[in-house]
């Protein structure tokens, strides 16, 4: 047992504003301090919002972020955000140790430079809220990081092929171990100096030696700073390669939604049971596979739910619908005659005879009868997406459409493959949408084309 404090910056309730306050010495049976990085602005998550809260099974990615650390031994989590997400996560996780990035231009290192000068003198492993693992994984690191002579442990995914990302460089120890010699970001093929690429999963026994090499990196504004400084501490400190075969799913990009419900969806135990108390099954309903409803869920007429699947509280699946392998989200509505496939829907959503296929959907959203996505291509190739005027591939060959909340969709539209719908949008009937759409626009066709103006039209909140 040791005991240890903490200091942190959270929402203050009288003021609403952020403060500096020390919390209760506590004693804690636990390994070792996790600072979990969650003070990302997801400019490359557009149009949805804050990847670190998007929900899952009815909670955000963070609060499973936290059970999979807590499972895999990790120690106190402490929240690195920022103004423009400490609050809601304080609504969401209100007594959760917390502490707000300064500058969050300066990226990872600036979370560090925040969070590490209350960090000295003890271990403390660091998480990306972005990154998913399996427990067991944390569990390794922290072991690796007790043996004696090591200074710290990184977790390393080995990759059978080119991935755009930290690739590390590895010197042999005595006993066949490894040990990081630098990290080498974004190589390109053919290039890596390993097969291991870097998961921010990192444990420092040394901290305060970390916050030193920080402050002193010359381009302090470049996206690699952390990484620059990580190969200036392996020149001195000895940090064992963890390597880690399981599977990893990064948030970066918003269909990357798709793959972490793939992933939750799988680890639905097949003899889930249903229907829970209040929840309403008809007769004629088919459900197979395994299947989670939530409190309150309606199932009608000769609907068909086919599992992996998760349908959230108060959510009707209406007569002759079909949804299967997906995540449909709180008070939802779908809708007579409606397919979702493969989906993850936020909440507040309604649909009436409508297709949606390998889409996400932000919360308040519309679809009237007869809207389609489209989510493979003719030449069956892989589908891409602009990002910030980059095309980027997305690795899959289904994928449907991206749409922000507070969306409402006309009868009889559809979508392209990969488009992306911004929030706040009015979607005319009849309109076929084949590019992304910024947010707050009102889009109809004139004379068989795309016509966008700024949406005057207030969209409709979300119902009681």
């Amino acid at each position: 047992m040791r005991k240890f404090e903490n200091a942190s910056i959270r929402k203050c309730p009288q003021s609403g504003q952020f403060s500096h306050f020390r919390i209760s010495t506590f004693l804690y049976d636990l390994l070792v301090r996790t600072l979990l990085l969650l003070a990302g602005r997801s400019k490359r998550f557009a149009p949805l919002e804050e990847k670190s809260l998007w929900p899952f099974f009815g909670k955000p990615l963070l609060t499973h972020q936290m059970e999979r650390l807590k499972k895999g031994k990790c120690g106190e989590i402490v929240l690195v955000g920022g103004h423009h997400n400490l609050e809601e996560v304080d609504h969401l996780l209100p007594g959760t140790p917390s502490l707000e990035q300064e500058n969050l231009d300066l990226g990872m290192r600036g979370a560090l430079l925040s969070a590490l000068p209350s960090c000295t003198g003890e271990p403390v492993c660091i998480v990306s809220g972005n990154d998913v693992v399996e427990p067991e994984a944390y569990e390794r690191l922290v072991a690796a990081s007790k043996k004696p002579g090591v200074d710290g442990a990184i977790l390393a995914q080995r990759v059978r092929g080119y991935f755009p990302g930290g690739y590390l460089l590895t010197s042999p120890g005595e006993k066949g171990e490894h040990y990081v010699a630098g990290v080498v970001e974004k190589p390109g093929a053919g290039k890596e100096p390993s097969d291991l690429v870097n998961i921010v999963a990192h444990i420092h026994n040394h901290p305060e030696k970390l916050l030193d090499v920080l402050e002193d990196v010359s381009s302090a504004t470049r996206d690699d700073a952390y990484e620059v400084a990580l190969t200036q501490l392996c020149r001195e400190l000895r940090y064992s390669v963890v390597p880690y075969e399981g599977r990893w799913d990064a948030i970066k990009y918003s269909w990357d939604v798709l793959s972490v419900t793939e992933r939750f969806l799988g680890e639905i135990r097949p003899n889930s049971q249903f229907p829970i108390p209040n929840s309403q099954v008809h007769s004629s309903a088919v459900i197979e596979g395994p299947v989670i409803l939530e409190e309150g869920v309606r199932v009608m007429s000769h609907a068909t739910i086919q599992g992996p699947c998760y349908i959230g509280k108060h959510t009707t699946v209406g007569t002759g619908s079909l949804v299967r392998e997906s995540i449909v989200g709180e008070h939802c509505v779908i809708g007579f005659g409606s397919e979702v496939a493969r989906c993850n829907l936020h909440s507040h959503i309604w649909l009436h005879t409508t297709y949606l296929g390998d889409s996400v959907v932000g919360r308040n959203c519309a679809f009237g009868a007869g809207t389609i996505t489209a989510n493979f291509r003719l030449d069956e190739g892989e589908i891409s997406s602009l990002v910030q005027d980059d095309k980027v591939p997305t690795g899959r060959t289904k994928f449907g459409a991206i749409i922000g909340s507070d969306v409402r969709v006309g009868i009889n539209a559809s979508f392209a493959p990969g488009v992306k719908v911004g929030k706040n949008v009015f979607i005319n009937s009849g309109v076929f949408i084949d590019r992304d759409i910024p947010e707050g626009q009102y889009v109809k066709m004139r004379e068989g084309s795309i016509e966008t103006r700024p949406n005057t039209a207030k969209i409709p909140g979300i119902r009681a």
